[in-house]
C-alpha cells in the first residue's frame, strides 16, 4: 500500500525501489486506438468536466496538467461522502472513495474520448483491480465518474472497443460510477510539479508525463496548468 505522505518522505529509498520495479513491470504506456464513438467537437464556449481515478492522484493530475485543452486538474476524493473525504481516512480503504482527479477542459480543443484515450494509454493500467503498481486498496481503483449519460455511453463503448481489440492481456476492470469529487488537501495539489525529485514521483509518475509527450505529441503541453500558479519571479532593482 502507498505509504502516508509524511512516512514516504522518511522512507524514500524503499519507495523508490518498489515504485521503479512496479513501473518497469506494469506501467508501460500502451498504444491503443482512438475511441470509435466520441462526443462531437463543438465551437460552443462552455467548458466540460471529467473525473478519473487511476491510482495515486499525484500522477493522474500531473499527466493531465500537461494536456492541451485542459484548463484545470484538481486532485480529490470521489465515491464516498463529504464528511470523511480526508486523506488519513480515505487511506484506510473503507470510506468508498477513490483518489481521483477532476479535469476541466475545453471541448473545442480536446474531446472526452481523447481524455479517455490518455487515461487508458499512459495514466494507468486499467486491468489492475483495486491497485496500481505499489499502491493497493479500493481507494486506488480504476474508475470513471461520469457527469451525464453521454459520458457514460462514450466510456462504456470505448471499454468494449478496447476489450474487443484485446489491446491488454487481461480484461479492463475500470468501474463506471456517479459521484461528486471533493478536493484533496492543498499539499496534494500540483504535487508532481512541486516535487519532481521525490523518489515516488521520479520513478513512478514522471515516466507517465514523458509517455504522454511521446505517445500523444499533438496534445502535449510543456508548461503545466497548475491549481496554484507559481508566483512570478521578482525583478531586481
Amino acid at each position: 500500500m502507498r505509504l502516508h505522505v509524511f512516512t514516504r518522505f522518511s522512507a524514500v529509498v524503499l519507495v523508490a525501489v518498489v515504485a521503479f520495479q512496479a513501473r518497469a513491470q506494469t506501467e508501460q504506456a500502451v498504444l491503443i486506438p482512438a475511441p470509435a464513438f466520441d462526443e462531437t467537437p463543438t465551437s460552443a464556449t462552455s467548458l466540460a468536466t471529467a473525473v478519473f481515478a487511476g491510482g495515486c492522484f499525484w500522477g493522474v493530475q500531473g499527466v493531465y496538467q500537461h494536456v492541451e485543452g485542459v484548463l484545470k486538474a484538481v486532485s480529490g476524493y470521489a465515491g464516498g461522502s463529504a464528511e470523511n473525504a480526508r486523506y488519513e481516512l480515505v487511506g484506510r480503504g473503507d470510506t468508498g472513495h477513490a483518489e481521483s482527479v477532476q479535469i476541466v477542459y475545453d471541448p473545442t480543443k480536446i474531446t472526452y474520448g481523447q481524455l479517455l484515450q490518455i487515461f487508458f494509454s499512459v495514466v494507468h493500467d486499467p486491468t489492475q483491480l483495486n491497485r496500481q503498481g505499489p499502491d493497493q486498496g479500493p481507494h486506488y481503483r480504476t474508475a470513471i465518474f461520469t457527469a451525464d449519460p453521454a459520458q457514460r455511453e462514450i466510456a462504456e463503448k470505448y471499454i468494449a472497443q478496447l476489450d474487443a481489440a484485446k489491446v491488454y492481456p487481461k480484461k479492463i476492470v475500470t468501474r463506471l460510477e456517479d459521484a461528486p469529487l471533493y478536493p484533496a488537501e492543498a499539499y496534494h495539489q500540483d504535487f508532481l510539479e512541486r516535487n519532481p525529485n521525490h523518489p515516488y514521483i521520479s520513478y513512478y509518475d514522471l515516466p507517465k508525463v514523458r509517455d504522454l509527450e511521446r505517445v500523444f505529441p499533438g496534445v502535449y503541453r510543456a508548461e503545466p496548468v497548475l491549481v496554484s500558479p507559481k508566483p512570478a519571479a521578482r525583478r531586481g532593482g
